[in-house]
């Protein structure tokens, strides 16, 4: 009973997070399993990359909600997300396949050195300036590799790294946010769909495992996160929202390094 409320009440944190500033609650959700999974027995070899799988599955389908809330107020280039998401669904397939191969503890300084450049980032809001348009196939098709094969790693939705791109190619802000939020499916498909096939492989994974991802916490996260979205999100015109950027920052600085050091 204790494994299921953590699970909902992690669920319900990172989905009011993500409703109230416009972001993906992968890079506090996967320390926070990291702990829950830990504390209950599950293999300590996989730990990580169960919370890493379990959290990719989950935002593909709190990323369907916020695609259709953006699709509604016309705030996705569909253009764009097509042109990308081929780069995507490579890069984010191919680096979660590489991932399951990669030992937990040098796994984890990777995930948390991603952690830091994200929280970095919303710390202090930092966007490109405008300065160019959009490139051609090859360049949109490597742009999106990159973005998916980073998303995938650190089990986010790619938005702290499509949005920046998008702005400094030309695209309006309130365009880059959503069509971010639509380029956030392939990553979450094709990566849990990387961790599932890795985890194939693997002996000793608890019962309830589809490779690395964990159907019990699957379940349970999917319920509260998209409840707590829109109560985030109801929220983001009435609070200060520069002062919670850096507590939510400043927690996912203490939840990597705590996972780091947990797992060491």
């Amino acid at each position: 009973m204790s494994e299921w409320l953590a699970y909902l009440g992690i669920g319900a944190v990172v989905g009011f997070f993500a409703g109230l500033l416009g972001i993906g609650g992968g890079v506090i959700m996967v320390p926070l399993l990291v702990m829950v999974f830990t504390a209950h027995g599950l293999p300590s070899p996989h730990v990580l990359h169960l919370a890493l799988g379990t959290t990719l599955a989950t935002i593909a389908f709190t990323s369907l909600s916020s695609m259709r809330a953006h699709h509604r107020r016309g705030a996705v280039d569909w253009g764009i997300a097509r042109a990308m998401s081929p780069g995507i669904l490579v890069g984010s397939f191919a680096a979660a396949l590489v991932a399951g191969l990669i030992p937990t503890r040098p796994l984890a300084v990777m995930f948390t050195g991603l952690v830091f450049y994200a929280a970095t980032q919303i710390l202090l809001d930092l966007r490109p300036r405008t300065t160019r348009r959009l490139p051609g196939p090859v360049g949109v098709f490597a742009a999106g590799a990159v973005i998916g094969a980073v998303a995938s790693l650190l089990a986010a939705g790619g938005a702290f790294l499509s949005i920046p791109f998008l702005t400094w190619c030309e695209v309006p802000l309130r365009r880059a946010i959503g069509t971010a939020a639509a380029n956030g499916l392939p990553i979450a498909i094709a990566g849990s769909a990387g961790y599932v096939i890795q985890g194939w492989r693997v002996a000793g994974l608890p019962a309830g495992s589809l490779g690395y991802v964990y159907l019990p916490a699957l379940v349970l996260l999917v319920l509260t996160s998209m409840a707590a979205a829109p109560l985030g999100a109801a929220l983001a015109h009435r609070m200060p929202v520069a002062r919670l950027r850096q507590v939510f920052a400043g927690m996912m600085y203490l939840l990597a390094l705590r996972m780091l050091a947990g797992l060491w």
